[in-house]
């Protein structure tokens, strides 16, 4: 099977340095077009050691650098804090505890003393070394602390380097609901090293494939085909395949995230294909702790059942060929049954994407194609909800 490398790139912010890349390891280089703001996405294995050059390019004039990392990312980030202390930053580093509770205002306070104490300027950069929840959180301190720092991703995660690296998006989470205080606030750059991914836990990788599966459903049905043939190699993170899938998801969101970059177009909307089931999991079923991946796969099956319900879908074998694929990858297929469907719904209300109340939804249509479909009738929501749960 072909694998198409998607669309060329054009001029970039760093095209004047892509042969030293290239030497260096690099094996790909996407481009997220957003004008002045452009910035690319650096992928390759075992190039840790080119990461102070990296930075320096995107923030010649910068005299200090703030490192953000979890407990788990703290050894990857003194590495990291080496090689930039040898391009003369003085770097601080700032360690958060591991889990979806960093992302709270206390935790963000944090970020902002450590900031203060590096006598950080608008020059500083924030260097986010970890999963989804470091990125948000160090994302949010760079779009709010001095009005807005340089941000730069490092990804630990294949969830957050095929996703949540990318676009923009940063957030906290408040006591009503997931990433209720946010802004959007792009990177410089985003730094992805498919090594780290050795050491991650294999719930944590897994997780992460959800979101891979995700990018076949809404955009890209040779993507979800070649998931299908390669589904058990690509469940090591050294498989041949998988550089190649994360560049391919990293343009698929690239291409979104430059044709509608604050969400009001309706297009990058199709990115949270399952997650408005997957968050309300998240928010009610908090106690049982699932990884967001894998409130997401049994949010994307949640989702296909409701588009067939409804009459949406009109190819009949997307359900069941998702379903493998999630299975393969032991991933949730539906919610737990003790979780209260008019909580869920409640929190389903609360979604960025209802609007007064009334829900909306990211419904397949056919394999590679998604929609925004308003309206949908609550009943059949609720029925989704109940006919399919794991005890």
């Amino acid at each position: 099977m072909t694998f198409p490398d998607g669309p060329p790139a054009s001029s970039a912010p760093m095209s004047q340095s892509l042969d030293s890349q290239k030497s260096a390891g690099v094996d790909d280089r996407i481009t997220v077009r957003l004008g002045p703001r452009s910035y690319d996405i650096v992928l390759g294995r075992g190039i840790e050691d080119h990461f102070g050059g990296f930075v320096r390019q995107l923030v010649p004039q910068a005299a200090t650098a703030l490192i953000v990392a979890d407990e788990h990312t703290q050894p990857i980030a003194l590495r990291l804090l080496s090689h930039l202390q040898a391009c003369d930053l003085q770097t601080g580093l700032a360690v958060v505890p591991p889990g979806e509770g960093s992302k709270s205002l206390a935790q963000l306070s944090t970020l902002y003393d450590a900031l203060y104490e590096l006598a950080a300027d608008r020059r500083t950069p924030v260097i986010a070394v970890g999963g989804g929840v470091v990125g948000d959180l160090a994302g949010f301190a760079a779009a709010t602390y001095n009005r807005g720092l340089p941000l730069i991703m490092v990804p630990t995660t294949l969830l957050a380097m095929v996703d949540s690296s990318v676009g923009g998006k940063t957030a906290i989470n408040h006591s009503r609901g997931k990433n209720l205080i946010g802004a959007f606030h792009q990177p410089r750059g985003v730094w992805i090293d498919t090594a780290f991914l050795d050491t991650l836990p294999t719930r944590e990788y897994r997780s992460g494939l959800a979101e891979v599966v995700k990018y076949g459903v809404i955009q890209d049905a040779q993507l979800f085909a070649l998931l299908e043939t390669e589904g058990n190699a690509l469940q090591s993170p050294r498989a041949p395949r998988l550089p190649q899938v994360i560049a391919r998801c990293c343009r698929i969101k690239a291409r979104i995230v430059e044709q509608d970059e604050l969400e009001e177009t309706g297009l990058r909307a199709i990115l949270n294909y399952g997650h408005t089931f997957a968050h309300a999991f998240e928010v009610v079923g908090a106690a049982d702790q699932w990884l967001h991946g894998e409130a997401v796969a049994a949010g994307m099956m949640c989702a296909a059942r409701l588009a067939r319900r409804i009459g949406f879908l009109t190819e009949p074998d997307l359900l069941p060929r998702q379903e493998r694929l999630l299975q393969a990858f032991q991933l949730p297929l539906a919610p737990l049954a003790h979780w209260n469907v008019d909580d869920l719904l409640a929190a389903m209300r609360r979604d960025k994407k209802a609007l007064a109340g009334r829900l909306r939804f990211i419904l397949p249509r056919q394999t590679g194609e998604v929609h925004l479909v308003s309206d949908v009738p609550e009943a059949e929501v609720r029925a989704v909800l109940t006919e399919a749960t794991i005890v």
